[in-house]
């Protein structure tokens, strides 16, 4: 693991989107009080040296999710907080030879985990961050409202790209119900920013994802593709979102396991 280029850059005035080598994107908002890192990326960078060139207040950070791309840079602060349903998975990430050896080599370790869970709140100071919880992509997937600003942080779980083929995703028909919970949201935000976004999405773009969920489970893939990735060949289905409405791109899929559907 090499340091690689972190791009920083300001969607609101406090509000930060990391994006690190176009691989992961984290974000830090900052309250009146303190600031909170969301998500961590990959570590190839110190991410607690970038961010305290944007804020001294003190720091709490949160990991959507357990993937490693959203928690080994994790290593550059004290303490993370975690949906305690990933922490197996987490746990098994962080014993990669690979991720040992750089942090041996970096004299760092990965901090401890600490529970979140929905329903908490964190409270900045003038911003307060809701959690709530979408598993699907990961058993303890959680979104986070910005209640002030109406922007939603939801990691994984709500993309352009959404993987539901890895071991531990939901079925597909399990997921959609999880959806429907937080359909709400659509009310309280406006926008949404995840875990691998270099600019804001419209809110939309969460019922659109759920209605390309609902086609799978319809049976309506006879246009489905191959999608090969590391961990095999699977499918990819093409689901369609508003028009004029904002996105960052205009291709959006669904990768899934066809026996998990």
């Amino acid at each position: 693991m090499e340091e690689k280029q972190l791009y920083i850059n300001q969607v609101r005035p406090g509000i930060y989107l990391m994006d690190e080598a176009h691989e992961a994107t984290g974000y830090l908002v900052v309250g009146r009080d303190r600031a909170c890192v969301i998500d961590t990326m990959n570590g190839y960078n110190d991410l607690h040296a970038a961010v305290r060139k944007l804020t001294d207040k003190p720091l709490v950070v949160v990991n959507t999710h357990g993937h490693p791309d959203h928690i080994f840079g994790n290593i550059y602060f004290d303490e993370a907080y975690m949906h305690p349903a990933d922490g197996a998975m987490a746990r098994e990430f962080v014993k990669e030879p690979e991720f040992i050896e750089f942090c041996r080599e970096k004299g760092l370790s990965m901090p401890p985990f600490r529970d979140i869970l929905p329903g908490d709140t964190i409270d900045l100071g003038g911003r307060t961050l809701a959690v709530y919880g979408l598993p699907g992509h990961t058993p303890g997937g959680i979104l986070l409202l910005l209640k002030e600003e109406r922007i939603l942080f939801t990691g994984d779980s709500v993309n352009h790209h959404l993987w539901m083929q890895l071991d531990g995703c939901l079925p597909l028909h399990e997921f959609v119900k999880e959806l429907d919970r937080v359909l709400f949201l659509t009310g309280e935000a406006d926008i949404i920013l995840h875990g691998h976004a270099r600019r804001e999405d419209d809110i939309s773009l969460l019922p659109c994802m759920r209605r390309g969920i609902e086609e799978i489970c319809a049976g309506k893939t006879e246009d489905d593709r191959p999608y090969e990735w590391f961990g095999g060949v699977d499918r990819q289905h093409a689901y369609a979102c508003e028009p004029g409405k904002a996105y960052q791109q205009d291709d959006h899929v669904i990768c899934y396991r066809a026996d998990n559907v």
